[in-house]
C-alpha cells in the first residue's frame, strides 16, 4: 500500500451509493503534509513534462494543486463554477457534471489565464465518471493549449472516468484507485499499481 491508500483506509468512511468519505484529511478538513507528499509524487510521475501551468476546478481540488504547483514552481488557475463581477473579459467555458453533488455546473476561466502557449497538468481529488476533467480537457484545448497530464488523487476504479480518460490517450497518474468497497464492511480494495 502507498502513503495514501494507507491514510484512506486508516481515515475513510465508505458510504452507501459508491461515496468515500476523505472529508476529514483531503476535501473538507486537510492535511497539508499529506499534501506536500502527493505534491512530491506529482513531481516524481511528471518528471521531464514542461509544465507551466497547473489548472483544477473548484473547490475540492485547489489545495492539492497549489501544493502540487510548488513542486513545479508554476500557478495554478482554477475553473470557477459561477461568474462574479471580478471575472472580467472572455472566458472559456465548459458544462460539468458532478457525482457527488448530482449538479450540472457551467465552469469558467479566463482568458487572459490560459493561452496557447500553456503546457497545462491538470489537478483534482476525485476522478468518478471524469465529467469534471473532460469539461478541463475541453477549456484547456479551447485555449488552444496542450495537457501534459492529469494528477488525481483518488480515482474511482469501478466508474469509467479513467477508462475514458485514458483511452483518449492522457496520461492520467492516480495515486490511489480504489477497485471496489463494502458500505457494509468498509473494506476498500485498491487496484495494484507500477510507478
Amino acid at each position: 500500500m502507498n502513503f495514501l491508500e494507507e491514510r484512506i483506509v486508516k481515515d475513510g468512511v465508505v458510504k452507501e451509493g459508491g461515496v468515500l468519505k476523505v472529508d476529514s484529511f483531503l476535501n473538507h478538513q486537510m492535511d497539508i503534509q499529506l499534501f506536500e507528499t502527493m505534491g512530491e509524487e506529482f513531481k516524481r510521475r511528471f518528471a521531464g513534462k514542461a509544465i507551466n501551468k497547473i489548472l483544477t476546478i473548484e473547490a475540492s481540488g485547489i489545495g492539492i494543486a497549489c501544493i502540487a504547483a510548488r513542486h513545479f514552481d508554476v500557478p495554478v488557475v482554477f475553473a470557477k463554477k459561477t461568474k462574479s463581477i471580478n471575472i472580467d473579459g472572455e472566458v472559456y467555458a465548459a458544462e460539468v457534471e458532478s457525482f457527488t453533488h448530482q449538479t450540472v455546473n457551467r465552469v469558467i476561466v479566463s482568458k487572459k489565464f490560459l493561452s496557447a502557449e500553456d503546457r497545462v497538468l491538470i489537478i483534482d481529488d476525485f476522478l468518478a465518471n471524469g465529467c469534471a476533467l473532460q469539461g478541463l480537457i475541453q477549456i484547456v484545448e479551447g485555449a488552444g493549449a496542450r495537457v501534459e497530464g492529469i494528477g488525481i488523487a483518488i480515482e474511482k476504479g469501478f466508474q469509467p472516468g479513467g477508462q475514458r480518460i485514458r483511452e483518449r490517450g492522457y496520461q492520467l497518474e492516480s495515486l490511489a484507485i480504489v477497485e471496489d468497497m463494502d458500505c457494509r464492511t468498509g473494506k476498500i480494495r485498491f487496484r495494484p499499481q507500477k510507478v
